[in-house]
């Protein structure tokens, strides 16, 4: 990014002062305005130079995302100025129109000059274009399209220098009003997208279609919901929910989440963070389990609950699942169990009874074999 932007620096400071001193002594008003085009566009070449040493830098205590803002900040100050740059010159030439004793006569320096400035703005736009591409920075792009523009202006001159020396003396000043027209609607269409971005506009949809899609792809993902990104300079920031069956480990899901989180980096749009939330259900649309006690909790009220049932908690493996606004309990009793069916389901039936009164409960489980179950897990 510094060399093109060095590159075109010199080939903007170079152009702003053979158009400024040719304008002046060719008498060619729309050429020295688009000279102050090219020295708005060194202005630029600077901004763009002192965002992205900036804004490449690693994030610390103070910016945990990175610092890529200041590329946002540094074409918003871009788009500005060129809005600023076109209202002047379209000013002063509205003025000179409508006093046709102001109104210059081009010479010939003036058309040649004109055409340089297309050949070699039309040459760095696309040098730029290119780079801005390869690193995904809209700032280097906005930069670019800055330079064509420069390009399309001289464009207009040499039809207004040339106009003009054919004996059309107000050609050059409508000249003039038209590049003053493209530099301030391109400043406005750079600073209200940079605006937008500041206020934490996301990704566009198809991008976001391409990401759901590429969610989707992977083992153990039931469903996407809650997709919402924001931008930071050239780079994206996503957090997603993504659904997964509701009796996977927390291992499992973890698993998951790293292989959604993987995909979402390659998926081609730009997003170096992102942030899984891994769902049970879809909690857009099942109860919510806000309020509910947790595990100290739950298990001091199964105590008193179960006391007359004979149930030691403590010898126990219990597991609690919050789904639809209620607390499910798997309970994995020890090897004395194992092929005692009735005695489970006596005991089940029992402990389902004792919380039938209990709203914050579902259903409970038993099952034997907890032994076993340790043992593979250790």
């Amino acid at each position: 990014m510094r060399r093109v932007t060095l590159i075109g620096a010199a080939l903007d400071l170079m152009l702003g002062v053979l158009k400024v001193l040719v304008g002046w002594l060719a008498s060619s008003q729309s050429l020295i305005a688009d000279g102050v085009h090219s020295f708005s566009d060194l202005a630029t070449d600077f901004i763009v130079l002192f965002a992205a040493k900036h804004g490449s830098m690693e994030p610390d205590e103070d910016h945990p995302y990175g610092h890529g803002r200041f590329e946002t900040i540094a074409t918003v100050i871009l788009g500005v100025s060129l809005m600023f740059v076109g209202i002047g010159i379209a000013w002063d030439s509205i003025n000179r129109l409508f006093h046709p004793e102001m109104l210059f006569s081009p010479g010939p320096w003036a058309l040649a000059i004109a055409l340089l400035s297309v050949v070699s703005k039309e040459w760095i736009y696309h040098y730029t274009m290119r780079v801005a591409k390869r690193l995904r920075s809209h700032m280097l792009e906005a930069n670019a399209w800055h330079s064509r523009t420069d390009a399309i202006s001289s464009v207009i001159v040499v039809v207004g220098v040339g106009g003009t020396m054919l004996g059309l003396d107000y050609l050059d000043a409508i000249a003039a009003i038209g590049v003053s027209w493209m530099v301030g609607t391109i400043g406005w269409k750079m600073a209200w997208s940079s605006l937008g971005e500041l206020s934490d506009k996301g990704l566009g949809e198809e991008q976001l279609q391409i990401i759901r899609e590429a969610i989707m792809q992977q083992e153990g993902a039931e469903h996407v919901h809650m997709l919402r990104s924001r931008r930071m300079g050239h780079n994206a920031l996503v957090d997603v929910h993504v659904e997964v069956d509701s009796m996977l480990t927390v291992s499992e899901g973890h698993m998951i989440a790293t292989a959604v989180e993987n995909a979402i980096k390659e998926s081609d749009q730009g997003v170096t963070d992102v942030t899984v939330h891994i769902d049970p259900e879809n909690d857009e649309r099942a109860p919510s389990c806000d309020g509910l006690p947790g595990r100290k909790k739950v298990l001091e009220i199964l105590s008193r609950a179960w006391k007359d049932a004979g149930v030691d908690l403590h010898w126990y493996d219990v597991r609690l699942h919050y789904l639809g606004g209620r607390i499910v309990i798997d309970i994995y009793l020890p090897d004395a169990f194992v092929g005692r069916m009735e005695d489970i389901e006596r005991l089940e039936e029992q402990l389902k009874k004792s919380l039938s009164d209990l709203p914050d409960f579902g259903d409970v489980h038993l099952y034997a074999a907890l032994g076993s179950r340790r043992s593979e897990r250790d």
